[in-house]
């Protein structure tokens, strides 16, 4: 039983919220046959829509999703199409560049979404100077965590975090220095929990469950049926909201998308940490227009 239009109605109840963001995302999120009309249906349910995508579909179904993203984010972790090829397993460098002369031409303004890894971060300034200063596009700086069972490679050096926020500072690029100063501070801790993953975020899969506390930890996938509102109300699901941030699992956490949302429900450190970078992002692209919808 898949993701819907008819299903993204049982979402209507989260635009009483202020400002409510819908991500797509993956996996490929193109790979989705009725993207387009979820997009067009989400936007005029006032959600603001993001789509992050390796480029390999972007250029044959753009005109479909022209208008539909409010940010669209095209995955590049190194300006040398081999390792970027190799790094992503499949050869979505060349579709990549492709994407954002499509995108261009239809009136879009895509972003640059670059992984920073330890082994990448002397790449941050080629991909900068040569791809997106000359396309006048975004560079999010994004960088790497481990998560669960995953390893993703050696954690980001202090050197590394220096290098990042210094590169915060620059035209056109987008990097939340919360991320930084919660990295420094050796991420979340169980006893004091930044994460508030469950209370933010609501993750849905594609075959239409609740993922619980977060989709990288998992610990639950319940059906949603026919009330997302029912069910999140529900005593189960405020048992596992309560955990957010307190499990074993949870201790030195710091996966941006999670983290991101939580910056911004809390007047701490990682709040006034977030805000410069929050609204540089919201003048650069104009989201707030969104709001207005």
């Amino acid at each position: 039983m898949t993701f819907t239009p008819k299903r993204l109605k049982s979402c209507m109840f989260l635009c009483a919220f202020s400002s409510v963001t819908i991500d797509f995302t993956g996996g490929e999120p193109l790979l989705h046959r009725q993207l387009p009309e979820l997009l067009e249906m989400a936007q005029n349910m006032g959600f603001i829509t993001t789509v992050t995508t390796n480029g390999l579909l972007y250029p044959k179904q753009a005109e479909k999703l022209q208008g539909k993203i409010d940010m669209l984010h095209l995955s590049l972790d190194s300006p040398d199409k081999e390792e970027h090829d190799k790094g992503r397993g499949v050869a979505c460098y060349d579709f990549v560049m492709e994407s954002i002369k499509v995108a261009k031409s239809l009136g879009e303004r895509p972003d640059i979404l670059f992984t920073v890894f330890e082994h990448n971060v002397a790449q941050i300034a080629q991909v900068y100077e040569e791809i997106c200063l000359p396309n006048q596009l975004v560079l999010i700086l994004n960088p790497v965590f481990d998560y669960n069972e995953v390893e993703t490679g050696l954690q980001l050096s202090t050197q590394s975090l220096k290098a990042l926020k210094h590169w915060s500072r620059k035209k056109y690029v987008y990097l939340n220095e919360g991320f930084i100063a919660l990295r420094q501070d050796g991420g979340n801790h169980i006893d004091r929990p930044v994460c508030k993953a469950g209370s933010t975020t609501l993750v849905i899969s594609p075959d239409n469950q609740l993922v619980l506390p977060c989709y990288h930890l998992g610990l639950e996938e319940i059906p949603i049926e026919d009330s997302l509102y029912n069910l999140y109300r529900s005593e189960k699901v405020q048992r596992l909201i309560a955990l957010e941030g307190r499990l074993s699992e949870c201790e030195g956490c710091v996966i941006n998308c999670y983290m991101q949302p939580s910056f911004a429900v809390e007047l701490n450190k990682y709040w006034w940490k977030a805000l410069p970078s929050t609204l540089k992002y919201n003048y650069l692209k104009g989201t707030w227009k969104a709001m207005l919808r």
